[in-house]
């Protein structure tokens, strides 16, 4: 009898396990792709601030730019859900831009969100090439001339 209690015991424990390990993969986990920029760190980031500076406190930029002797730095910081079964939803975006002048210094910064992007349909037509679309084989057997 009190093996028979045991055992119950132990399946019960044991069907309370696999329950909780299968929810588990139910729920959705959240992370952060790309830079994690805290607001302390942004705090930090103000006009004349030598192009060092910013490295040291945010790292270096996930791109940059150049316009004329002005350059620009780019950090970018996502954060998406995901769910066991790999689906992924992006909850939120933020992109700071650090503006340099030609002497290294912090002009300007600017934050953005997802909502101060714009869809862009991408178009996946091709452009046509000179004469026909033939495959090799028929450009081999239309070079011979009987």
């Amino acid at each position: 009898m009190m093996v028979l209690r045991s055992a119950n015991r132990f399946l019960s424990i044991l069907f309370v396990v696999f329950v909780a390990v299968g929810l588990s993969g139910c729920l959705t986990q959240q992370r952060t792709q790309g830079y994690d920029i805290p607001e302390d760190s942004l705090e930090q980031v103000r006009p004349g601030v030598s192009k060092e500076l910013v490295e040291f406190v945010l790292g270096s930029p996930q791109t940059t730019n150049t316009f004329g002797d002005e350059q620009a730095y780019y950090y970018v910081e996502t954060k998406v859900e995901q769910t066991a079964f790999g689906l992924t939803t992006v909850k939120s975006r933020t992109v700071l831009a650090v503006y340099f002048d030609k002497n290294d210094r912090v002009t300007d910064k600017a934050v953005y969100g997802l909502e101060d992007g714009k869809v862009v349909d991408v178009v996946s037509r091709r452009t046509p090439g000179f004469g026909q679309d033939r495959s090799f084989l028929q450009q081999l057997l239309g070079s011979l001339s009987f």
